[in-house]
């Protein structure tokens, strides 16, 4: 295999007293992974610069005054990190009980996992706690934007600005607890400068955005991911060769998304690759 980048210096940290070898300009969320260790994200992405905006996955470091966001830090020879200190644990339950008691969570992946693990209870702030109910906004055919499920994590945000496609359709509005993700002027997305790559959707991680498909079939109940199957394959309408992964349903194709890792769009794709596949 020819290497895409140079070589890097490895460098050894401890986590939770296990020693640990990872590659010079490694995150701390890096070196985790690399131990076993499961931290939980929300506003992290692998295709994006992060943002610390949950901070959710913080961890304690040895000699440091506050708590480190993993996703960002970066790790340090000789750094000693431990990652299910009281402080550590107590910071993460604090952080679900607040996006849970305002947000709506439940088609955030693992996120009543982590609830449970942490002890989190949301229900202790109270309603007045919750965000002012939003309808989904169902402004085109191909995907919805619901931001009751939005915890500002900026990530949709960075993949439509200069970080990805460079639209520059969406950004946050407002300030405080009156921020949201809009469009200029909080126009109709048919009246944006939105392109419909749906590159917001593919980062979104709590279900803010979602394939029109995928919320109709959630709202007649039929929507169920251990029924699916997925299939990548390449793209057929240019000579890019984009990698889509097909999300099959009962013989019927009901999203399609495209791995993080593949060297041409590393999870990015147009219209036509994300949407486009009525002809089949």
């Amino acid at each position: 295999m020819i290497p895409l980048q140079p070589p890097r210096r490895l460098i050894d940290v401890e986590i939770d007293g296990e020693a640990v070898r990872v590659p010079e300009g490694a995150t701390l969320l890096d070196a985790c992974a690399t131990a076993g260790k499961d931290i939980p994200t929300l506003c992290h992405g692998d295709t994006l610069t992060p943002k610390n905006a949950c901070r959710v996955c913080v961890v304690e470091v040895e000699g440091a005054r506050t708590l480190a966001p993993a996703c960002s830090r970066k790790a340090e020879a000789g750094m000693k990190v431990a990652t299910g200190t009281e402080r550590a644990r107590h910071s993460r339950k604090v952080v679900l009980e607040l996006l849970a008691s305002s947000t709506d969570l439940s088609t955030t992946p693992r996120a009543k996992e982590w609830m449970a693990e942490y002890g989190a209870d949301p229900a202790r702030f109270g309603e007045d706690a919750a965000t002012v109910e939003q309808p989904p906004k169902v402004d085109n055919d191909l995907y919805v934007r619901d931001y009751g499920k939005c915890i500002l994590c900026y990530k949709c945000v960075d993949a439509c600005g200069e970080q990805w496609q460079n639209s520059f359709a969406i950004s946050v509005a407002g300030r405080g607890f009156d921020a949201t993700i809009s469009t200029e002027w909080d126009a109709a997305l048919t009246d944006s400068a939105c392109v419909y790559c749906g590159n917001c959707v593919e980062v979104c991680p709590t279900g803010a955005l979602s394939f029109k498909t995928e919320f109709d079939m959630r709202a007649e109940g039929t929507w169920d991911e251990d029924r699916q199957s997925e299939t990548t394959t390449i793209c057929s309408y240019c000579g890019v060769g984009c990698n889509l992964t097909l999300h099959v349903q009962d013989n019927k194709i009901v999203k399609v998304t495209s791995p993080h890792d593949n060297p041409v769009t590393h999870g990015n794709l147009c219209v036509k690759g994300r949407f486009g596949y009525g002809y089949v």
